[in-house]
């Protein structure tokens, strides 16, 4: 079989892959060894497929399904097998094999067409934070992820570096860093986080209802881990007249039933927002920038 990577791969992978990383480019190859080293029969490549990764569904030699997913070392795929290893499949995908093979997963099967996002949105809210809940647990001891001040400092050099570049985000820029220095200013729980969890990282299961997936986890926190999903649908957010009102009451909501303090939340989201709106900036991303800004401004 031709292991084409999908469109929104290619993409993603050339907005943000270091120059002279040929990973892209030799993906067809790695995919062929993986599968024949398993034994698996490839059913397809899933498409549209993840931004940073490669996802085949496959089934194993006795026929059952699985997912193999292939990604580049600076995707962190050894982080997310163990931190799924440590979860157990308690509230996330299950690892189906221990594996040494560097960047490739195989995976339980859930049903990749439908997430939490096909909800209505009240719905979704409420089952995606459920799920979410599940996988705030202590991390194992001398534990290998990177942690939440560790990961923010990274982006926070390159917002710094965007800001001096355009003036426009310069003042979301600071109040996000200033965020920033007061949440890390004291001790905070530390638990560990999935990393990247909104509605589209929940799909349906057999043995469980929904379960996550596509973890970058990272120790902290639970407010920096619910702060992604406030901002679900943003693009509909930002079309509501009372977008602004929702999102707060949608703060309030989140922070309540998860039991998150609700300015440590709201503080994590600016900070995550107005990182994520400059790095679509800075990739040529124009209309995502603008959503997440301005839903930025909101907060």
């Amino acid at each position: 079989m031709a292991f084409e990577p999908p469109r929104r791969l290619v993409r993603a992978f050339g907005e943000t892959a270091p120059e002279g990383d040929d990973w892209l480019a030799t993906l067809p190859e790695v995919a062929e060894r993986a599968v024949a080293r398993r034994g698996v029969t490839v059913e397809r490549v899933q498409v549209p497929g993840g931004r940073s990764s490669l996802v085949v569904l496959v089934r194993t030699a006795e026929g059952a399904p699985a997912v193999l997913k292939l990604a580049p070392r600076r995707a962190r795929p050894e982080s997310e097998r163990a931190a799924l290893a440590h979860w157990g499949g308690r509230g996330a995908v299950q690892v189906r094999e221990e594996g040494d093979e560097e960047g490739v997963l195989l995976l339980e099967r859930l049903h990749p067409d439908v997430s939490v996002r096909s909800l209505p949105e009240a719905k979704a809210l409420l089952e995606a934070a459920g799920t979410l809940r599940r996988l705030w647990v202590e991390p194992p001891g001398s534990h290998p992820f990177e942690t939440v001040a560790e990961r923010t400092g990274r982006q926070a050099e390159a917002m710094r570096a965007g800001a001096a570049a355009d003036a426009q985000v310069a003042p979301l820029v600071d109040a996000a860093l200033a965020a920033r220095a007061e949440l890390l200013g004291g001790p905070s729980e530390q638990r560990l986080l999935h990393g990247t969890f909104r509605q589209s990282k929940v799909l349906a299961g057999d043995r469980m209802p929904w379960l996550a997936v596509g973890p970058d986890p990272v120790v902290g926190e639970s407010a920096f881990d619910l702060a992604r999903l406030v901002r679900d649908r943003v693009e509909d957010l930002i079309a509501q007249p009372s977008g602004a009102s929702t999102t707060r009451r949608r703060i309030k909501r989140l922070a309540e039933s998860l039991e998150v303090d609700q300015e440590r939340l709201r503080g994590w989201t600016l900070f995550r927002a107005v990182e994520s709106g400059v790095r679509a900036r800075r990739v040529g991303r124009e209309r995502d920038a603008e959503l997440l800004l301005e839903f930025a401004g909101w907060l």
